[in-house]
């Protein structure tokens, strides 16, 4: 079986190792690298790499048809990184062209490809690709996932480090969306206990763990290569379910859900099938704090969702 995967920003910070570490998935059998530049050299290093995947390396407007055709998978790590100050809306006004760019390039040749969308902010990059979808009537709300793995990976490895525990087998649920008050930590589903000061600091860490990388990186870019790490397991994941046909598959995904009333996108527990999304499940028992916690997520959630739609509907 043939399986191509391409990823669109792939000589980025992020599409760099992200690229590399799809190269070591043997079920990838062509790996479609894309940007707007240096990607014939990143193609050409990744080749040398004795797994199976063939390289190719796409440049430019011109190439994208190309690099997308025949893709069962599309990873979208593209556009510009966050620099210190800058908020993920400051992203907006330039990832949301880009991406409506590339989402354009889906929907005309690779329509029914499960696509990944790492470009911030996801909250309103997901119903950006989702609107250019439907304005060409191949929107499938089972193939479309805002990638929000790095909050899951973040948060396993903050919480092992504060109770002294391995981080293997271990694993948080991260609810809602993907930038700061909308990540939505589930530490009481963990078989931890937290003090309030615990839970309170380890919270505030996993919400904002991306600008702790950005103060430490001092200019010279935001998290790379631990999103590129969490960017690779969510595909490998999609890949598992949908190539080698495994069963009971899931990741904290942000998806088309109706899990909570009144918000279109919404990220909890996705088990994936051949099909993409298999079962969506429900928002899990809360505690008073995660209550607190979600209640403040969702105005702010529903306006980044609101902000991709109009981005599209308004253009």
């Amino acid at each position: 079986m043939k399986v191509k995967v391409a990823v669109l920003g792939a000589a980025g910070g992020i599409g760099q190792p992200l690229s590399l570490l799809l190269k070591a998935n043997p079920l990838v059998t062509e790996l479609a690298l894309y940007d707007v530049v240096n990607t014939p050299g990143v193609a050409a290093d990744l080749s040398h790499i004795n797994t199976p995947a063939k390289v190719t390396g796409y440049k430019g407007d011109a190439e994208l048809a190309a690099a997308l055709s025949g893709a069962h998978l599309v990873i979208i790590p593209a556009g510009v990184p966050r620099k210190p100050g800058m908020t993920r809306d400051d992203l907006f006004n330039i990832n949301a062209g880009i991406v409506r760019t590339l989402a354009t390039g889906i929907a005309t040749h690779c329509p029914k490809a499960f696509v990944g969308v790492i470009s911030n902010p996801v909250n309103s990059t997901v119903p950006i690709v989702a609107e250019v979808m439907k304005k060409h009537n191949v929107f499938d709300p089972k193939k479309i996932f805002g990638v929000t793995t790095l909050d899951i990976v973040r948060a396993n490895t903050f919480v092992s480090t504060s109770k002294g525990v391995s981080v293997q087998g271990n694993e948080v649920s991260v609810i809602g969306g993907h930038s700061g008050v909308t990540i939505v930590p589930i530490l009481s589903n963990t078989s931890y206990s937290f003090s309030a000061d615990e839970t309170e600091s380890l919270t505030q860490r996993i919400q904002y763990g991306g600008d702790e990388v950005v103060k430490a990186k001092d200019g010279a870019g935001s998290a790379t290569l631990s999103m590129a790490y969490a960017g690779a397991r969510f595909a490998n994941s999609i890949l598992d379910a949908t190539v080698a046909k495994k069963s009971g598959v899931k990741e904290c995904t942000f998806v088309k859900s109706d899990v909570v009333p009144g918000v279109e996108y919404f990220s909890t527990v996705v088990e994936f099938g051949p099909e993409g999304v298999h079962k969506i499940f429900p928002v899990p028992p809360l505690n008073a704090y995660e209550q607190k916690l979600l209640d403040a997520c969702i105005p702010e959630l529903k306006a980044n969702i609101q902000k991709g739609i109009d981005f599209i509907k308004n253009a």
